[in-house]
């Protein structure tokens, strides 16, 4: 027999072994971000300057799901690295464009290893990491869909 709490159990949560997922691969990016001197955040957003180049904040914010309450002291710190450049736009000058660096540039190969050690941190076959992947993707597209009716 069903107890009416048993929703509420931990071992019934599907968000709560995502969230232990997210925050022990986390913990294992740490050592290898330490060595370029990035967190994970920093990370994040400078894979996306490798990919994208130049961006502005609104563009940045809505790639990586962060707001710029997030993204300024963020970005402020890899300016300060000398990774990425923050310029006013002279059109609007509540737009603030952004741009990677030659040394942000460089940075790129020193952080080419991380992808492969994490691979071998996870004890998945390319099928699985693959089926992973899409399933995460799915339950994404679902929380931003159903934010964007919530919000509608």
């Amino acid at each position: 027999m069903e107890n009416k709490y048993d929703a509420l159990r931990l071992k019934n949560q599907l968000c709560f072994p995502i969230y232990l997922c997210s925050k022990e691969l986390i913990r294992k990016y740490t050592p290898m971000l330490d060595e370029l001197n990035l967190t994970y955040t920093q990370y994040v957003v400078m894979m996306y300057f490798w990919e994208m180049k130049t961006s502005n904040v609104k563009d940045l914010g809505k790639a990586l799901l962060l707001d710029s309450s997030t993204l300024t002291p963020l970005l402020k710190k890899l300016e300060n690295k000398g990774y990425i450049t923050r310029v006013r736009s002279t059109v609007d000058e509540r737009n603030l464009l952004l741009s990677i660096t030659k040394e942000g540039e460089n940075l790129k190969d020193k952080a080419l290893v991380i992808p492969k050690k994490m691979g071998m941190c996870l004890d998945l076959n390319e099928e699985e990491a693959k089926t992973l992947y899409s399933l995460v993707y799915k339950v994404l597209a679902s929380v931003e869909k159903e934010e964007k009716n919530v919000n509608n």
